[in-house]
């Protein structure tokens, strides 16, 4: 009950008077954006809105500028170009202690030869708060990232999840606006990592804060976020929640960064209905459901995830009658990997191209596994198949 509280009152506290209460309200806009390092643009015209309560992640792969945006957000880096916004204040210019914003740095940045305790409260110390108000403080962060116990250890005295959950804590303690993350899990182990990412959305939902995280792990982007923005040589190239991004990426570039895709180039041959027939030289005729958006003649690509294709060894009977509105693909299994959950196979299409089908493991043996070499027959909707033009 106690740890309810004090979750509340930092919620309360970090709004602040003429902060936006509403989620659906903005708190953070950035606007053409622009940042330059000698003759290389890390950042350039970046523009986004982001709303208070949310937990926003930026996804892109090293060197694309995510970091670098994140640094302007704290005030570590000046912007060459634009404005960034918050709570309807230009905050571009300010230095960082001036700013409602802190940041979670991806070394966690602790002082060796201070305690878990003195740790957190050294920027509540720099700051001039009394010394009975920073114990308070400091035992609710404690008790906030469950780290009771452990107040009077260094810091090489702590697992790798435990200094996380310290780096946490005295990022939190000043009560900010917003919570910078910059890649806050890339240390810790998988399940470490799965378990902190479970904490970190609890703990985000609780206290009502606006959490922006900086990573290159799609898998950790879509399980914390509840809306993504993907980042591309300086430029935000999709924002969307995580299952538009998955299902409906603006472009080929996207497909192929978020999760595993099969890809198939081809040309528009014809239309049936509401239904577009693709010519692709690795898998023949692919039937498509008709794009949302519409495409001319020209070079296209078919996109089809491979958890979305289905295997057997010898084909779908119960869509023996409807198999025109069906892709049906032969081929043999050219590669198997056994993942627990799953087993994802390569098949070797007859017609040259290679195509992955993921397919849930849902008996304890193999008995419905597939083996290498041996022919199947590999199918998929039209509605399972996504149209790319770039």
């Amino acid at each position: 009950m106690a740890e309810e509280l004090s979750g509340t009152n930092i919620a309360a506290e970090a709004a602040g008077a003429d902060a936006l209460p509403a989620a659906e309200q903005g708190l953070l806009r950035i606007e053409g954006v622009a940042k330059t390092f000698g003759t290389f643009r890390a950042v350039d015209g970046v523009s986004l809105d982001i709303k208070a309560g949310e937990f926003f992640a930026l996804l892109g792969p090293s060197g694309c500028g995510k970091t670098t945006l994140l640094r302007m957000l704290a005030g570590f880096e000046a912007p060459d170009e634009g404005r960034i916004l918050l709570g309807g204040k230009d905050i571009a210019q300010a230095l960082p202690h001036e700013r409602p914003v802190n940041m979670m740095f991806q070394n966690y940045a602790l002082f060796p030869h201070l305690s878990v305790r003195d740790n957190i409260a050294f920027g509540l110390k720099r700051a001039g708060m009394a010394r009975a108000d920073i114990a308070t403080r400091v035992a609710e962060m404690v008790a906030l990232v469950k780290l009771e116990g452990l107040e009077k250890r260094k810091p090489d005295q702590l697992s790798g999840g435990q200094r996380q959950r310290v780096a946490l804590a005295r990022a939190l303690a000043r009560r900010p606006q917003l919570l910078l993350l910059d890649e806050p899990l890339a240390a810790l182990d998988k399940k470490l990592r799965e378990n902190t990412q479970a904490e970190l959305m609890e703990l985000q939902r609780r206290l009502g804060m606006t959490f922006i995280v900086v990573t290159h792990d799609q898998e950790e982007a879509m399980t914390m976020a509840s809306r993504i923005g993907v980042m591309k040589a300086g430029k935000l190239v999709q924002v969307a929640k995580p299952r538009e991004l998955y299902e409906a990426p603006r472009s080929r570039w996207i497909a192929e960064f978020v999760g595993d895709i099969n890809l198939f180039d081809g040309e528009s041959k014809l239309r049936d209905g509401h239904r577009l027939v693709i010519g692709t030289r690795d898998a023949g005729a692919l039937v498509v459901a008709e794009p949302r958006e519409p495409v001319g003649a020209g070079k296209l690509a078919v996109a089809i995830r491979p958890e979305k294709v289905k295997l057997s060894r010898r084909g779908p009977a119960s869509e023996a009658g409807h198999q025109s509105a069906i892709n049906l693909l032969d081929g043999v299994i050219a590669d198997i990997c056994y993942l627990g959950g799953t087993t994802t196979y390569k098949v070797k299409l007859d017609s040259g191209g290679v195509l992955q089908a993921s397919v849930a493991n849902s008996a304890r043996l193999d008995v419905d596994a597939y083996s290498l070499n041996q022919h199947v027959v590999a199918w998929f909707g039209p509605d399972d198949c996504m149209v790319l033009t770039s």
